[in-house]
């Protein structure tokens, strides 16, 4: 009797250990590849004639493209932290790298809102989530929202900290702790030790995959350099040591997608391309769109984004709904079948957009900056004024329509994307019925998140004339 009970036990033992051994095997994996400061059109699939990206084009061809897909932020910190927490900036507080004070004082008109340079532990970040379901958590290259992404739900961290970029993309890295292998230009680097993990990891896993490039300095591959240098100018585009390093993030993107082949794992794995602002203005453009990283016009926070993920989502097909990578948090934890209504978020799981359940998804878009960040360019950039990439304000978009507001002379902005992509002609006096629209759903956003509003004047503060 004892015997057959402990057979019966044994066997009993082995389906629950079968059952959650196939439960495990049939989350999929997670891959998100968010790459540094590139823009909309620094991309061969989004139109591109001079940078190359074989492998990103291949790549965005398995799955659907967003062609209106947008960053919380137009600058690096803001945006990761709105990723990783699926919430808008007015909810960590968390607007730009640094101090808010940026720009020389006498330039400006109000006494910007204190910036916060580290995420606070009281958001749950969607490795957080993760790692208490099961997955195995690794980061990859840069993290920027505090000193260590292993505090923040990851098990292994290649190469993150607090910086926002290397101060080298050669040994020494000086500002990235990163031993080099065999591979020793940053990006090989930590993809090398990125795939070796790759290899042994168990399933599932989540891979927040976040090279620094193409981040500033412009530190070209040599080898690549005379083909760029002697290649035709095509948009605006130009700089042949950017475009190597995009080429050379290509080109390791492509290895990774071969690893996850190689180890069997990429048949179920859901994979999203998207970069964390627009691209910097004056080392690289995006006409038709206006302005670059650190402006609110659609230069600064329109992005590449795509989603891969076998016999889920349908090969070659494309979407011009809206969407943001705070959709990201609430996109994958439903694909991984994570409930998500304990989660107080900001984004929404396009999940049934990405299935073609549903071709709708009507929400506004907010964006909120009430601090300034000084231009790089001040004689040639597409900025509002010359010194700012953008002073205090907030933008929403609904639909077609965008307005843009300012908080230092309550100036507006307003544009129909459909007609005008570029932001050329402000309409708000001609459309004052939709203006007022719009301002109002800004105004109750804010007070629906507690957004903080720059009102205090500058006593530093010089006029036009003055300065």
């Amino acid at each position: 009797m004892r015997k057959l009970q402990l057979v019966a036990f044994l066997l009993l033992s082995l389906i629950v250990s079968s059952c959650s051994q196939e439960k495990a095997e049939s989350k999929p994996n997670i891959v998100i590849i968010n790459v540094d400061d590139m823009g909309w059109k620094d991309v061969g699939y989004m139109g591109s004639g001079y940078y190359e990206t074989p492998n990103i084009d291949a790549l965005s061809k398995l799955g659907k493209v967003f062609t209106n897909g947008y960053a919380a932020s137009a600058n690096c910190a803001p945006s990761r932290a709105s990723l990783m927490t699926g919430k808008w900036t007015t909810r960590h507080n968390i607007y730009t790298v640094g101090s808010s004070e940026r720009g020389k004082s006498k330039n400006r008109k109000l006494i910007p809102i204190k910036n916060t340079t580290v995420l606070a532990h009281t958001h749950i970040t969607i490795s957080e989530v993760l790692k208490e379901k099961g997955y195995t958590t690794i980061h990859a290259g840069k993290w920027h929202i505090s000193k260590d992404p292993l505090r923040y739900g990851f098990d292994i961290n290649i190469g993150g900290a607090n910086n926002g970029h290397p101060r080298s993309y050669y040994p020494p890295y000086k500002n990235v702790t990163l031993e080099a292998g065999k591979k020793t230009q940053l990006t090989d680097a930590i993809m090398e030790k990125t795939i070796a993990h790759i290899a042994t990891v168990k399933q599932p896993f989540f891979l927040n995959y976040a090279p620094y490039a193409v981040h500033t300095p412009i530190q070209p591959i040599k080898s690549l350099l005379t083909k760029y240098e002697h290649k035709k100018a095509s948009n605006g585009q130009n700089n042949a040591g950017y475009a190597t390093m995009i080429e050379n993030l290509d080109t390791n993107i492509g290895l990774l997608i071969e690893a996850l082949k190689t180890a069997g794992k990429l048949d179920n794995t859901l994979l999203v391309f998207t970069s964390d602002n627009g691209g910097l203005f004056g080392i690289t453009n995006q006409h038709p769109l206006r302005a670059g990283k650190g402006s609110y016009y659609e230069g600064g926070i329109r992005e590449p984004f795509f989603f891969v993920w076998k016999n889920k989502i349908k090969a070659s097909t494309t979407s011009d709904i809206p969407i943001t990578n705070m959709d990201l948090f609430p996109t994958l934890l439903e694909a991984a079948g994570i409930n998500l209504t304990q989660h107080k978020l900001d984004g929404n799981s396009i999940l049934p957009v990405l299935k073609e359940e549903t071709n709708i998804l009507e929400r506004p878009l907010f964006w909120h900056f009430p601090i300034y960040l000084q231009a790089y360019k001040v004689k040639n950039n597409e900025n509002r004024d010359p010194l700012f990439r953008t002073r205090p304000g907030s933008v929403v978009r609904v639909g077609d329509w965008k307005l843009h507001y300012y908080f230092e002379n309550n100036e507006l902005e307003l544009y129909n994307l459909a007609s005008d992509i570029g932001e050329k002609n402000n309409i708000a006096e001609q459309n004052k019925e939709k203006t007022a629209e719009l301002l109002l759903l800004l105004k109750n956003w804010w007070k629906e998140t507690n957004a903080p509003i720059p009102t205090q004047l500058n006593p530093e503060f010089k006029s036009t004339k003055e300065a």
